[in-house]
């Protein structure tokens, strides 16, 4: 019901649906006003950028370990690593997002390593044209081994006997993890390509507004992080949320 605040200009504390008049309806106004902002191209561009950047790597680095972990045959290992790949999805991202900003600092790990070959140190985490990659990884690294999980238990319901077959018919590996894990788990990977396409405008904004600074705002500043500037710290409800059912109707 909040929504309707979209069509109106509210103040807090107001009523939603007073018939006493004390409502303003103003229709469109704040949608013509996102659109014909200076910001638009810049949050739209950046939004899609981050959001690409993640359907390509945050989406198929999940099948990819599911794959390549299926075949290793040491349970041991195999237990071990599929453990740890979860583990930093229980991490608080404020944690996660701390990590990666002591790494990419002037005396942090990265610098540390690149400095070891002759490469100037610099703090990546200030510079615009660092933030995209910065950003996937932190969020590919998050969630990746986590995401994963749903491809495991795909591939564990294959029937084995297939295996066998293949084996008998001389197929190899990797023969074998193309003509039959691949499309065991292909239904799965059609409706999570789906389900991550509907979320194309909704970028992991906490990661992003614990990552960027002013001087990256060419790179980082998406719809998320500005609707937090203008709405929680600038108090424009009316007008973020116009912003939010806007992106929200994109993503439908």
């Amino acid at each position: 019901m909040g929504v309707v605040i979209a069509f109106q200009d509210y103040l807090a504390g107001n009523s939603l649906f007073a018939l006493d008049g004390s409502v303003q309806w103003v229709g469109l106004k704040h949608f013509s006003r996102f659109i014909n902002s200076i910001y638009f191209s810049r949050l739209i561009s950046n939004t899609l950028r981050l959001s690409l950047l993640n359907l390509i790597f945050g989406f198929t680095i999940p099948i990819i370990f599911a794959l390549l972990l299926n075949e290793i045959h040491n349970l041991k290992f195999k237990k071990f690593v599929q453990t740890a790949s979860y583990m930093p999805y229980f991490i608080s991202t404020v944690v996660a997002a701390g990590m990666m900003l002591s790494f990419t600092e002037v005396n942090g790990v990265v610098n540390t390593i690149l400095g070891a070959f002759g490469i100037p140190t610099k703090e990546y985490i200030a510079f615009p044209a660092y933030y995209p990659a910065i950003y996937t990884i932190t969020n590919v690294w998050k969630s990746f081994g986590f995401n994963s999980i749903l491809y495991f238990s795909t591939i564990t319901s294959i029937d084995l006997a297939l295996y066998e077959s293949a084996k008998i018919d001389g197929a190899t590996r990797w023969q074998q993890m193309w003509h039959i894990t691949l499309p065991g788990i292909k239904f799965i990977i059609a409706v999570q390509l789906v389900l991550q396409l509907g979320h194309i405008l909704n970028t992991n904004a906490d990661l992003a507004l614990l990552l960027y600074r002013p001087s990256t705002y060419s790179t980082s500043d998406v719809i998320g992080t500005y609707i937090y500037r203008e709405g929680i710290q600038g108090g424009k409800y009316s007008y973020t949320t116009a912003v939010g059912l806007f992106m929200s109707l994109i993503g439908i």
